[in-house]
């Protein structure tokens, strides 16, 4: 089950970026490639048990969630915590928060990628100056990306995505369900291999083979 994970994983880090990617059986260059990923999900669990125990008591009152995802490491933020309803300002009193997480991206994972993920729930916008969630999701994202900026985190190692409705984690239906899909997420990726590594790979390990 763990190699399975893992295999997603590591699949999942290079449709991030955009890739399709595969590796080649037996070849001890791709067995490498593996190996560095592995250390790589080992740096990421580190980072989130950093995480945890700096973020102890905003886990705890739920403002904010870990979670080890095929993706990487995500954090997520109820976007109540962060913004106004229909805003896409920063709130004043949520900037340590922020602080806190921009502070252990640059310790613990200063070469990583780092994208953001702005998302909302289904209700149309009405009466807040955005065309449509879209838009505001967008905003959201890039509102918490140039804080990180400002606050040291590398720029050229960060991306921001706007989902608007379209990818919830609930349902809709209810009111909780739709305080969960108003969110920001950070995600934090293992580093992928080189594009030209890339271009090299071509099948897929099978579960065995990452045992």
């Amino acid at each position: 089950m763990k190699n399975k994970i893992f295999l997603l994983l590591v699949i999942s880090v290079f449709i991030f970026n955009g890739c399709a990617v595969v590796f080649q059986k037996g070849r001890r260059s791709d067995i490498e490639k593996i190996q560095t990923l592995k250390k790589e999900l080992e740096s990421l669990k580190h980072a989130r048990e950093v995480l945890k125990k700096r973020l102890a008591t905003e886990l705890q009152d739920q403002q904010v969630r870990l979670e080890m995802a095929e993706k990487g490491l995500v954090i997520t933020f109820v976007a109540e915590v962060l913004f106004n309803s229909g805003k896409a300002k920063i709130k004043q009193d949520s900037k340590e928060m922020l602080d806190k997480v921009a502070r252990i991206l640059k310790e613990e994972v200063p070469g990583n990628e780092i994208g953001v993920e702005g998302h909302t729930d289904n209700i149309p916008i009405k009466h807040s100056g955005w065309d449509s969630n879209w838009e505001l999701s967008t905003q959201r994202a890039l509102s918490v990306l140039y804080y990180l900026e400002s606050k040291g985190v590398n720029s050229k190692k960060l991306s921001a995505r706007g989902y608007g409705p379209y990818r919830p984690v609930a349902s809709n239906d209810t009111e909780k369900g739709r305080q969960l899909n108003r969110r920001v997420e950070i995600v934090v990726l293992p580093k992928a291999i080189t594009k030209t590594e890339q271009d090299q790979v071509e099948e897929v390990y099978s579960e065995e083979e990452l045992k």
